[in-house]
Parts: structure tokens; C-alpha cells; sequence
């Protein structure tokens, strides 16, 4: 799993290289091959193909177990190259080593025994699907069908993204939304006909102003605007502004009242004008009675290989939000221990990759 993993953090592929993306769609495709599955490259044009491993798919008795994750990260080409894998104290650093090079390691391990059990003809029930998509980190908006019409086919998801510090699943996410709201205004000069001019820069601070009181911390609810801009000259009255909102919410109620209180926005200068796009992106993982009791059985196949599983939340969301919003139990988190997802000191800690595999490797056998 070490040379799996140190590998895999020495191919750089950032969300928009297809190139990339598809040449590890077809190294990974081979191992899994290699291990009995049979694969599928799901042809996409405007991003990199996903993967699609299946075994034992003439388990027919049952739905499948689909085993999630992505192969796209947050570092652009060359950062490999730059900050090749390393070991040291007791940890494996890197480009995308936490998020989710680490997760697709669990894969191939659990592949290479299912490929033992397959030798032995061990019986099984279930299909084991493992799906690979290619843009999770944008937003997963080539993907998200595929994800969903397998989710629907499946008794369960296990999704390996990172653990929470420790080892914990996550069982609530928040969903995320993103707006873009641009003010129009009227341009004038600012020492001559001042009065003349609408300010598209004083329109969006004043919405900045009222996003920011839709903060609601009880609920997990938070607003954040990323970008702001707008404006030519510092004399000239601006007739346009822009900025990027970002919303996370803990659940799907909140997210619709959000949306719609966004695009319901109204200008508060005479004579400005807005433009308002976008919506929800990822709806929330809720923690609903059917994910807690898909945890405690979890939580009890751990213990019985000496594992205490334990379960928190994150503001962030994957593609587990899509399939727990299907209402197909989802367990997310089940990726190696580690810490710093999209950050210079990310890392994967070594001695939890045995422990990550046969937890994953129990689940998908006896779930």
C-alpha cells in the first residue's frame, strides 16, 4: 500500500487536465483488472473519463455495494514534481496524499482480496462496484448522474474520502450552494456628475452587508463571499460589481429557504439593477435514523476486528451527498488517517492503512 500510495501522490491530476485524469483512469482500470474486476471507461468530453470496476457481477441475488471516490485533486501539474511523495515519522506527505490518493489505495487493496477470495471461490451475493469519477473537486457536474443510477442499484455506499482526525466517519455533511450576483449601475464621473451616477460597488456592498446576516451558526448555516469586484477608474462612478457566495447548510429545508431568499434579492439603490445565478450544488448529508443505524452496524463490524468506530460531521461536502440524498444508506469517511486536504503539509499516517483496509474489506463483506 506504500508504493500504491506513493505512486498514486506522484501523478498530478488537477480537475481540468483530461489528459491526466484519463491516463489514470486507465492505470487504475488495468489494476483492477489485473485483480478479476471488469472495467468500464466512461467516455466524457468536457472532463476526464470516470472508472467504473465491477466484481462478481453475476451476484445477481442482491443489490450491489458501491465503493465511492474520485481521482481528480486540487494541485495543478508539476506540484508532484515539486514536492514529490516522502516518508518520514511515521507518515507519507504529498499532493492530494489525504484527499484521496490515500482513498483510492484503499481500493486497490481491497480489490487485490477480493481477488484472493475470488481464487478461492468464496460465494458471494452481492455485485462490488467500485466507481472512480474524474471531477469531484468542481463539483462533480459530469459525474453526478453516474454516481446517482449507481447509488439507486445499491444496498449500500462507501464513500473514501479522508476520515475525521482519529478515524471517525462522517455522518453529516453540510450541502454547499454558489451564487453569483452581479449589481448594474450607472457610470458617471465622480467629480463632475457624482449625483448623475448609480454605484454598482455601493448596490453589492450593501447585499455583502445583508448576506452576511444570514449567518446562522445554531443551525449550521454560513455564508461566505469569496470574490469581489467591480468598477474601471477610481473616478469614474462604477455601473458594475460582482462576487461569488458561497452557502453551506446542514439541511435540505435550509438550503431551499436560502436559495430562494438569494434569488429574491432586490437592489436598495434607485436605479440599480441585479443579476442573480446559481443554487445548490451539493445537497446536504443529513444525519437521518437510516444513517445512524447504518453506523451502528458499522460501528459493530468494527468491533469485531478490534476497531472502535466513532462518527462526527464536516462543513464539507462529497459525492456521498448525493447518494444519502437518494435515501441509500451512505457511510462517508472510510479513507486513511492523516490530516492537511488540499494544504502543503497534507498527509496520510502509515499505520493506519492496514487498519483503513480491513475495515473497508469488512464492511463491503459482511454489509
Amino acid at each position: 500500500m506504500i508504493q500504491w500510495l506513493t505512486a498514486l501522490i506522484n501523478l498530478d491530476t488537477p480537475s481540468d487536465q483530461k489528459a491526466a485524469l484519463d491516463a489514470l483512469a486507465e492505470r487504475l482500470g488495468k489494476q483492477f483488472q489485473e485483480c478479476g474486476a471488469e472495467t468500464e471507461l466512461v467516455e466524457n468530453r468536457k472532463a476526464g473519463n470516470h472508472l467504473i470496476a465491477r466484481f462478481f457481477p453475476g451476484s445477481q441475488e442482491k443489490k450491489q455495494i458501491l465503493v465511492l471516490g474520485h481521482m481528480d485533486t486540487v494541485w495543478e501539474v508539476g506540484e508532484s514534481q515539486r514536492r514529490p511523495a516522502r516518508v518520514e515519522g511515521g507518515k507519507i506527505y504529498g499532493p492530494g496524499a489525504f484527499d484521496m490518493r490515500g482513498g483510492l489505495t484503499l481500493m486497490l487493496a481491497l480489490a487485490s482480496y477480493l481477488s484472493h477470495l475470488s481464487e478461492r471461490r468464496a460465494p458471494f451475493l452481492r455485485p462490488i462496484t467500485i466507481l472512480v469519477d474524474s471531477d469531484e473537486e468542481v463539483g462533480s457536474q459530469t459525474s453526478r448522474v453516474l454516481i446517482e443510477n449507481e447509488a439507486r442499484q445499491s444496498e449500500a455506499v462507501l464513500v473514501l474520502e479522508p476520515c475525521l482526525p482519529g478515524g471517525a466517519l462522517k455522518t453529516l455533511r453540510k450541502g454547499v450552494g454558489n451564487f453569483v450576483i452581479s449589481a448594474k449601475g450607472v457610470a458617471a464621473h465622480s467629480g463632475v456628475d457624482y449625483h448623475k451616477g448609480v454605484s454598482a460597488i455601493q448596490e453589492i456592498a450593501h447585499q455583502i452587508v445583508d448576506l452576511y446576516r444570514l449567518n446562522d451558526f445554531q443551525k449550521g448555516t454560513t455564508i461566505n463571499v469569496g470574490t469581489v469586484g467591480g468598477g474601471s477608474r477610481s473616478n469614474v462612478i462604477a455601473d458594475h460589481a460582482r462576487i461569488e457566495v458561497d452557502l453551506r447548510i446542514a439541511s435540505v429545508a435550509e438550503g431551499q429557504r436560502l436559495a430562494n431568499h438569494i434569488h429574491q434579492l432586490k437592489p436598495q439603490l434607485e436605479g440599480a439593477r441585479l443579476e442573480i445565478t446559481g443554487g445548490i450544488n451539493r445537497p446536504p448529508l443529513e444525519r437521518t435514523d437510516q444513517i445512524v443505524q447504518i453506523f451502528k452496524r458499522a460501528r459493530s463490524l468494527a468491533a469485531e476486528i478490534g476497531i472502535d468506530l466513532q462518527e462526527g460531521s464536516t462543513g464539507g461536502a462529497s459525492d456521498g451527498c448525493f447518494t444519502a440524498a437518494l435515501g441509500v444508506p451512505t457511510l462517508d469517511g472510510l479513507g486513511p488517517d492523516g490530516a492537511g486536504p488540499h494544504a502543503l503539509h497534507e498527509h496520510v499516517l502509515i499505520a493506519s492503512l492496514a487498519s483503513r483496509a480491513a475495515l473497508l474489506t469488512q464492511l463491503v463483506l459482511r454489509l
